[in-house]
């Protein structure tokens, strides 16, 4: 599949901005589920370059001048690979599988998430996962405006409402409660009649069978195609798209557009015979 993307981010504030850094982790790289045929980042300053711990491609913009506004411009087209049963045939990584059996402060387990972690007999298969995603998405109903970002994945539970960035912290919490690595994926879905998009998160869950299965919890579904992965970490706090601090500015307002178009990826002419 064929994706072109469009993620544009503003921030205004009441008064002047004096200083502010901004971590960006807005650019996919190519692997075993996507190659990236084109990426741009338009940002009022320069960007330096390097990677995380995760190996997720990092820019920071750092302005030391005073202004009241911040404009990022995101674009590009990626070449998705179909998956079979989100299954990424991809290596285990740059970071020990062991780290990510360690609950974070967004996925600690409490009694109720424990007790859902143990609702389904086994999360050692490709369907297992697909259960418990259903079983999280029916105790916690897709309702933005509820929970906010530095929301857990037990509050999320205990409202019964959520967004994306929930469920993917649910399954991750139930996941490592019962010792199976798992990981936070932040990126684009092409929403077609599906709601909940074009920004998105679901989760990468270690099987010694198979190696890496992507799922999207919110759908109970596995990635495929239509997917295009940003970054990969413990949670949402190590992953975000765009994370900043600043100094003035007083309130803070955020206007977010993405959009993602999918076409089927043109095939090469083929020659005649001579």
């Amino acid at each position: 599949m064929y994706l072109t993307i469009r993620h544009d981010t503003s921030y205004r504030y009441e008064a002047t901005v004096h200083y502010s850094i901004q971590q960006l982790r807005l650019t996919p790289a190519s692997g075993a589920a996507q190659v990236v045929r084109r990426w741009t980042i338009d940002a009022p300053g320069k960007l330096d370059a390097t990677f995380d711990a995760y190996g997720n491609v990092l820019h920071t913009l750092v302005i030391n001048k005073p202004h009241d506004e911040i404009r990022l411009n995101v674009s590009g087209e990626v070449d998705t690979i179909p998956l079979v049963d989100g299954q990424l045939r991809d290596a285990v990584g740059p970071i020990p599988l062991e780290h990510y059996t360690c609950a974070t402060r967004l996925t600690d387990a409490d009694a109720a998430v424990r007790e859902l972690a143990e609702s389904v007999e086994t999360l050692a298969t490709a369907n297992g996962l697909i259960k418990l995603s259903e079983e999280i998405v029916q105790r916690v109903k897709y309702r933005p405006g509820v929970t906010e970002v530095t929301s857990t994945a037990a509050q999320a539970l205990a409202l019964g409402n959520g967004v994306c960035q929930d469920h993917a912290h649910l399954m991750l919490a139930c996941c490592r409660a019962r010792g199976i690595p798992a990981r936070y994926v932040s990126g684009y879905i092409e929403p077609g009649d599906v709601p909940h998009g074009a920004s998105h998160a679901w989760v990468d869950v270690w099987l010694n069978s198979t190696g890496w299965v992507s799922v999207d919890v919110t759908h109970a579904a596995f990635a495929s195609e239509i997917y295009c992965r940003l970054a990969t970490a413990r949670d949402y706090e190590a992953a975000a798209p765009v994370r900043g601090r600043r100094i003035g500015g007083l309130e803070e307002k955020l206007k977010v557009s993405v959009t993602v178009s999918a076409q089927v990826p043109p095939q090469m002419p083929q020659q005649m015979p001579q």
